[in-house]
C-alpha cells in the first residue's frame, strides 16, 4: 500500500520518453545529476565495497559527504539509486547516504529524490522502510492536491524504471482516484499524463490509447506528450501498424515535429527497419520537418554496416569521404539513409560556426556514427567555402570532440579516436590542442591549403 504524500515536483514522465522528447524538468538545487560517476564517487564506493564493519561504513559515509561538494554527493547517490548502477551490491547503502546528505546545510528536500529512494527500497523488499520514509515525508507537509498528484507521477516514473509491477499498480490506483474524484482540471490532467506515460513504459500502450479516448470524452484533449508516449509505446514493441495509425491520428490533431519524428526513427532503428527509416526521412523532408542531432543519432546508431566500419580504429576500414562511404554502402539500404541525411545541411549548420577569428565544428551530443558523417560533411563544406573565393579565411580552425568525460569508459572518447584517425589518414594539419585535449586545432590558411 502506498501512503498518501503531499509534495511538489516538476511534471513527471518516464525516463527514456522524457530524454527523447527533450522534456527534462528544469534543474533544481538538489536535482540528481545525470552525469557519469565522478572519480571521488568511484573511490568512495570502492572503499565501501571492501568494508564489512557497519561502524566503519557509517564513518566513511559521513566523511565522504562532509568533504564532498553538493554535486559529488548527489551524483553518487544518483548512481546508487539508478536501476543501471554498476554497484548494485551497494544499493542498500542509498538510504544511509541519503539520510546523511539530508543533514547538510545545502540540502533542499526534493520529492523526486524521495520517489527514487522509495522505489529502490520497495524493489529490495524493504517495504517497511519505504513506507516509513513516506510517512516521515507526510509529517512535514500539509495536504496540497496539486503537489500530491505530481509526486505520485514521480513515484510511478521511479517504479517503471525498476520495472516494479507491484509499485506501479499501487500508484495507478491512487492516480485513478484523482482522475475520478478531483474537481481540478490540472490535477486530472497530471494524473492522466502520468498513467498514459507509465502504461506505455510498462509495455501496455493499448490501455494507454483507450485511456486517451476516455479522457477525450471527458473533455480533456490529449496533448502532444500523450500522443508521443503511445506512438513510442507501440513502436518500441515493433507494433508499427498501430504506431502509424496513432501517428495519423496525431497528425489530424496537430503537426508531427522533429521530436516525434526522432522517436519514430528510434523505434524503426531498434527493430532494424532501415527501409522504413528511409521513408520517414523522406517524409520529414517533404513536410519541412528539420533534422536534428538526435535524428542523426537515432538513425545512424541503427546502421549496422556504417557502425561496423567504425568499430576498429586501428584499421583503415572506414572511408574518409562521403563518396567513399557511398561506394562502400553500394547495394545496402543504408546508402539511402546517408543520401537523405547529407542532402539536408541543418545539423551541420547547427554544429558549425564561421567567423574571421575562428571557424569551429562542435561534435558534442553526437554519437560515433553521427560525428563521423558530420565530419565528412564538414570537410566537403570547408573545401567548398575555401574554393569559392567568397568566404573569409578564419585565423584558426577548431574541431571540438570532447575528451571522454561522459564516455562509457572515462577518458576514452570514441569520437575523439575517430577524428584523430581521420586526421591522420587524410594528412590533416589539425592537431590535438595542448591547452584542451578535447579539441583539434590548426591555422586557417594551413587548413585551406590542405583542402585545396
Amino acid at each position: 500500500m502506498i501512503v498518501s504524500l503531499h509534495v511538489c515536483t516538476p511534471p513527471p514522465c518516464t525516463l527514456r520518453i522524457r530524454r527523447l522528447q527533450h522534456q527534462d524538468p528544469p534543474p533544481t538545487s538538489c536535482q540528481l545529476p545525470s552525469a557519469s560517476l565522478t572519480k571521488q564517487g568511484e573511490r568512495f564506493l570502492f572503499s565501501l565495497a571492501v568494508t564489512r564493519d557497519p561502524k566503519t561504513t557509517s564513518r566513511l559515509i559521513s566523511k565522504f559527504v562532509s568533504s564532498s561538494t553538493q554535486h559529488i554527493s548527489l551524483n553518487t547517490l544518483s548512481h546508487l539509486l539508478s536501476p543501471h548502477t554498476t554497484h548494485p551490491h551497494l544499493s542498500s547503502l542509498a538510504l544511509p547516504l541519503y539520510s546523511r546528505i539530508s543533514k547538510e546545510s545545502w540540502f533542499q528536500w526534493n520529492p523526486k529524490l524521495v520517489a527514487e529512494l522509495v522505489a529502490l527500497l520497495d524493489k529490495r523488499g524493504r517495504h517497511e522502510e519505504a513506507e516509513a520514509l513516506i510517512f516521515e515525508t507526510v509529517s512535514k507537509l500539509e495536504s496540497r492536491e496539486r503537489e500530491l498528484v505530481l509526486f505520485y507521477g514521480n513515484l510511478m516514473d521511479a517504479f517503471c524504471k525498476h520495472n516494479s509491477n507491484r509499485g506501479f499498480d499501487d500508484v495507478f490506483s491512487r492516480l485513478s482516484e484523482f482522475m475520478s474524484s478531483s474537481s481540478s482540471v490540472y490535477v486530472k490532467r497530471q494524473a492522466y499524463k502520468s498513467i498514459v506515460s507509465g502504461l506505455c513504459e510498462m509495455g501496455r500502450p493499448e490501455e494507454a490509447e483507450k485511456l486517451m479516448e476516455e479522457m477525450t470524452v471527458q473533455g480533456l484533449k490529449p496533448s502532444s506528450f500523450e500522443f508521443r508516449c503511445v506512438v513510442f509505446g507501440y513502436g518500441r514493441l515493433g507494433l508499427f501498424e498501430e504506431m502509424e495509425r496513432c501517428v495519423d491520428k496525431m497528425e489530424s490533431e496537430e503537426a508531427v515535429d522533429t521530436v516525434c519524428s526522432n522517436m519514430i526513427l528510434s523505434c524503426y532503428g531498434d527493430h532494424n527497419e532501415v527501409s522504413r527509416m528511409v521513408l520517414w526521412l523522406k517524409k520529414m523532408k517533404g513536410s519541412g520537418i528539420p533534422f536534428s542531432i538526435r535524428t542523426y543519432n537515432s538513425v545512424l546508431n541503427s546502421c549496422s554496416s556504417i557502425m561496423s566500419l567504425l568499430q576498429d580504429m586501428n584499421s583503415d576500414g572506414f572511408p574518409v569521404s562521403i563518396e567513399g562511404l557511398k561506394e562502400s554502402l553500394s547495394g545496402d539500404d543504408e546508402l539511402f539513409v546517408v543520401e537523405q541525411l547529407v542532402e539536408e545541411s541543418s545539423v551541420l549548420d547547427e554544429a558549425m560556426e564561421w567567423g574571421s577569428g575562428e571557424a569551429k565544428l562542435d561534435l558534442h551530443g553526437m554519437h560515433l556514427g553521427s560525428a563521423y558523417l558530420v565530419m565528412l560533411q564538414w570537410m566537403e563544406e570547408m573545401r567548398c567555402r575555401f574554393s569559392d573565393g567568397k568566404s573569409l579565411i578564419p585565423a584558426e580552425i577548431t574541431v571540438v570532440c570532447g575528451s571522454g568525460k561522459h564516455s562509457s569508459v572515462r577518458g576514452e572518447s570514441p569520437v575523439k579516436a575517430m577524428v584523430k584517425k581521420m586526421m591522420i589518414r587524410t594528412y590533416s594539419p589539425l592537431r590535438i590542442d595542448r591547452k584542451n585535449t578535447g579539441c583539434f586545432v590548426a591555422k586557417g590558411h594551413v587548413v585551406r591549403d590542405w583542402l585545396s
